[in-house]
């Protein structure tokens, strides 16, 4: 079926279209009657208005973008689900394009956001992103971009992350309280700001207890896979340790599973700590002890500054917002009743 247009109403009323386009706003120079039986053709032709036109009119698309290295992590998820809200309290339009961890994808993710018309655009990057200028192509044209999360530490722009030292640092004071001395450090990629700032909280802790830092326990391991892998390599080898702070719980996941195949028992033996708070966290048996990393109102805060910057709410020099994170003690770790965080 053609779709029915204000000239349509109007041809049926014999008025102008004018007339009708102000009665359907509810413009006070137009009677009650009149409003009255606009709105009844409406009704009945199933007039629907075309919101892309009035944007157009307007100069404006309320369409943000979002870049995400992949939308299955459940962190990135609860991002997704933060920024929506917001987006949707605020009357914006939310496109979602997925990197999947690849740096041409996420080129080729910048040229698809550009095309759509989007007024800003929200990016957490890959893990194999290190040159940045792709990004710059919303600058040129005078597009906000906030960073959530995986940042770029030097473009400038907004950013909103969590307080991964102070998170880290506690995670580990936690293992280290409850009598880890051997503590491994699963770390993340090198080129990533949570994966230093996260390896930085773990080293202070060391420190405060002076507890030597050896290299061997320090890891490069961020998946589940990894995590499997690695700690079977690790038992092979015959390293002594009796704790594990992961960067995230697929790696702490994977470490657990070993563990408990090779007959070591959690918490008993080797004590596991992991870093976001998803759902494997919660089936894992025993469950894992974890830092919450909260990704809704990540989304939530990126997703506010982004509309702040875009209708001039927000202005000035770029700032940085930090999302306080916890620590979830469950039974992968023993406990401490009075641990001090």
């Amino acid at each position: 079926m053609k779709r029915a247009t204000i000239k349509d109403i109007a041809k049926i009323l014999g008025i102008s279209p004018s007339t009708v386009s102000r009665a359907l706003k509810d413009h006070p120079d137009i009677s009650e009657e009149t409003k009255k039986r606009v709105l009844e053709v409406a009704h009945q032709l199933n007039y629907r208005p075309n919101i892309l036109a009035q944007r157009l009119r307007q100069k404006r698309t309320y369409i943000i973008g979002v870049i995400i290295p992949q939308m299955v992590h459940y962190f990135f998820s609860s991002v997704i689900s933060g920024i929506e809200d917001y987006a949707y309290e605020k009357g914006y339009t939310v496109i979602i394009s997925q990197s999947n961890e690849k740096y041409e994808r996420e080129k080729n993710n910048v040229n698809i956001i550009l095309a759509s018309g989007a007024e800003g655009v929200l990016i957490s990057r890959t893990k194999e992103t290190t040159d940045f200028k792709h990004f710059s192509a919303f600058t040129d044209y005078d597009i906000p971009i906030v960073f959530f999360d995986r940042i770029c530490p030097d473009f400038p722009a907004d950013k909103v992350v969590v307080n991964d030292e102070i998170a880290a640092y506690q995670a580990t004071k936690y293992l280290i309280q409850s009598g880890c001395r051997r503590i491994i450090h699963f770390r993340g990629p090198n080129n990533l700001v949570i994966s230093h700032k996260r390896y930085t909280g773990y080293i202070e802790a060391l420190k405060e207890f002076n507890i030597p830092i050896d290299q061997d326990l320090i890891i490069e391991c961020d998946s589940f896979e990894k995590g499997v892998q690695i700690t079977q390599q690790l038992l092979e080898k015959d390293l002594e340790f009796d704790g594990i702070f992961a960067v995230n719980d697929d790696s702490a996941a994977g470490a657990l599973i070993t563990l408990q195949k090779n007959g070591i028992k959690v918490p008993e033996q080797v004590s596991i700590f992991g870093y976001s708070n998803n759902i494997i966290s919660r089936v894992t048996s025993p469950k894992l002890s974890t830092v919450e990393q909260p990704g809704y109102e990540m989304g939530y805060t990126a997703a506010r500054m982004l509309i702040d910057r875009i209708e001039g709410k927000l202005t000035g020099k770029h700032r940085s917002e930090v999302v306080s994170t916890r620590l979830v003690i469950r039974e992968s770790t023993k406990y401490i009743e009075d641990f001090e965080f």
